[in-house]
């Protein structure tokens, strides 16, 4: 796709999941890629497989709470591939459990990732974003939306991210930059195989049915596809969507739901 053609785009929490089939599929229409995680061995293996294919590609070990880092592999971005075009905020994690199980220490983590990482990418790459009158596209989620019992740490992150998105879609618009929120239901992606300290384990299982999540190839299309037309929202999944849907219509309703859920559970916890 011309509108692709030779755009230099950079991708954070690129090594798995919506991030690598991000970047599979703005390889295929041209693109030039930044690719930046923290599990670089599988990185390279994926940027090897995107330069097989004849596109461009180079991966940083780069980690999003580190701005020294980000700063660095932005300036290398620029100097090899030219000024950025597209910024991809799409590395993050979730905390799950009980709220009493939980600690401080915990909410904090979630939001070093999931808000002051992207907030530090976002202040890496703007200099350059303002030169090419670039996009920003920030991976958020429903839970920005709708809070469910043990996710509050997670959906905090994503309710604040969808300020900020809000926030930035006015303030950046002078300098011609777009931002595009991408507010994702279920994918088929590695994140709850993260545990609660942001470290991968393979033996993490996902308790979301198959059938409610769609495939992180399916959603990097959408999100491309919301990228190039500088979408201001894209939800991703139609389950997402009848959430969204049935929230705005019966505001309460849900959180009722997961109450009365929590209560019933309670109760046959104590009969047993």
């Amino acid at each position: 796709m011309k509108k692709l053609q030779d755009k230099v785009v950079l991708i954070t929490g690129a090594s798995s999941g919506i991030g690598a089939a991000l970047a599979e599929e703005f390889a295929q229409k041209g693109a030039k890629l930044a690719l930046l995680a923290r599990r670089f061995e599988r990185l390279q293996a994926l940027v090897e497989k995107i330069q097989a294919t004849g596109a461009k590609a180079t991966a940083f070990a780069s980690d999003v709470t580190n701005m020294e880092s980000l700063q660095s592999t932005v300036s290398q971005t620029e100097q090899q591939l030219g000024p950025i075009d597209i910024v991809v905020a799409n590395a993050g994690f979730g905390v799950v459990g009980d709220f009493e199980r939980l600690t401080v220490e915990d909410y904090q983590r979630q939001f070093e990732t999931n808000i002051y990482g992207v907030l530090k990418t976002i202040y890496a790459t703007l200099d350059s974003l303002k030169k090419t009158q670039g996009r920003l596209v920030l991976i958020g989620s429903v839970a920005g939306y709708i809070t469910t019992p043990k996710a509050s740490a997670y959906a905090m992150s994503k309710y604040a991210l969808r300020s900020l998105a809000e926030g930035l879609y006015a303030e950046l618009a002078p300098y011609g930059i777009s931002v595009t929120l991408i507010s994702s239901g279920f994918v088929k992606t590695e994140i709850r195989t993260i545990n609660n300290q942001g470290v991968y384990q393979a033996n993490l299982k996902d308790p979301i049915p198959t059938w409610l999540r769609i495939s992180a190839l399916k959603a990097a299309q959408l999100i491309v596809k919301a990228t190039i037309s500088r979408k201001r929202e894209q939800i991703l999944s139609f389950h997402g969507k009848v959430a969204l849907f049935i929230n705005w219509m019966f505001p309460g309703l849900l959180p009722h739901i997961f109450r009365w859920r929590r209560l019933r559970k309670r109760k046959s916890s104590l009969q047993q």
